[in-house]
Order: structure tokens, then C-alpha cells, then sequence
């Protein structure tokens, strides 16, 4: 009979279950996104290249909305597009993503890489990745949800998103 159960994605990962007294926490600023992406593949060209298509007018380009997360420790950081919240946040080798947000977390209730976000038609999503405590989102007026890991959570602004023993709100 073969097993269901997956292999552990990031067997090295030591996030301790159980919660432990808080202490002061710190968070970093998110990583810029000028880290080049890793090179896939080397093309060659024999025939001249088509012509570049016409760039699009400023008024017609894709804008993304700006979302500001406020974390329990009054760290404030305002995000673009994707990203990791983590203790030491990593994307896997065929993921890019805007920002990686460093929480210091001292007594290692938050995992590695514990939530992934990002947007969709100007809404804020967040998702689960798998984390050692879990992920609880506080829409207002609402009850608390915990999170399934892997699926994406759509959150209003003014909800509340507590990793483990940590927090942050979405304005």
C-alpha cells in the first residue's frame, strides 16, 4: 500500500510547535527586488529578431494597489504585488516575488517561510505555506478562520492576520 502522506518541504525547517512568552520582536525591511533572476536557459538566434512591439501608453499600463501592513510590534511596511512574511523567508528556485518581510522572532514560533501574499484584481490574498502554527485571518466583523495551507484567502482592508504569535493588520 503505498503512503499518501507528502515529504517534508523544507526538512531543516525547526520551528518549535509550542508557544513559547513573548519577547520584543523586530522586523527587517523588505529585501529589495533587484536580486536577478537565476538564468533558465541560453537561446540562439539565427534569423534577425521581429520588431518590438509598440510601448503601451502610461494611461493603459497595469497599476498595482498599495496595501500597508502594520505589524504587533509597530513595524510598518507598505507592499506592491508579492511576497513571503517568514522568519527567514525563501522563495523556492522557480518563484519570484516582490518583497521577503523578515520577522525577528526570537522564540522561533513563526516558520521559516510561514505566509505568502500577494494580489489579484486590486484585493489583498494571503496563503499558508505549510507553517508549524498555523495562520488565523480576523475579517471585521467577522469570526476568526484558520488558514488551509496552500489555498488563497481574499482579506478586506482593516482585517487582521496573526502568524503564530505574531500579528499584523492590512490597511
Amino acid at each position: 500500500m503505498e503512503s499518501r502522506q507528502r515529504p517534508d518541504p523544507r526538512p531543516n525547517d525547526t520551528t518549535i510547535i509550542a508557544r513559547l512568552p513573548r519577547t520584543t520582536v523586530v522586523i527587517s525591511v523588505p529585501i529589495p527586488a533587484e536580486v536577478p533572476a537565476p538564468v533558465r536557459a541560453i537561446a540562439v538566434v539565427t534569423a534577425a529578431p521581429a520588431a518590438a512591439p509598440p510601448a503601451l501608453p502610461a494611461a493603459v499600463l497595469p497599476t498595482r494597489a498599495t496595501f500597508v501592513l502594520t505589524f504587533s510590534t509597530g513595524q510598518v511596511v507598505s507592499v506592491r504585488g508579492s511576497g513571503l512574511i517568514g522568519r527567514k523567508p525563501l522563495a523556492q528556485p522557480d518563484e519570484i516575488f516582490d518583497d521577503l518581510i523578515r520577522v525577528a522572532d526570537a522564540d522561533r514560533s513563526v516558520s521559516k517561510t510561514h505566509l505568502e501574499f500577494g494580489q489579484h484584481d486590486d484585493e489583498f490574498w494571503v496563503s499558508d505555506r505549510v507553517s508549524g502554527n498555523g495562520t488565523v485571518i480576523r475579517r471585521p466583523g467577522e469570526t476568526a478562520e484558520a488558514l488551509e495551507p496552500g489555498r488563497r484567502y481574499v482579506l478586506p482592508r482593516g482585517a487582521r492576520v496573526e502568524i503564530a504569535d505574531h500579528s499584523f493588520s492590512v490597511a
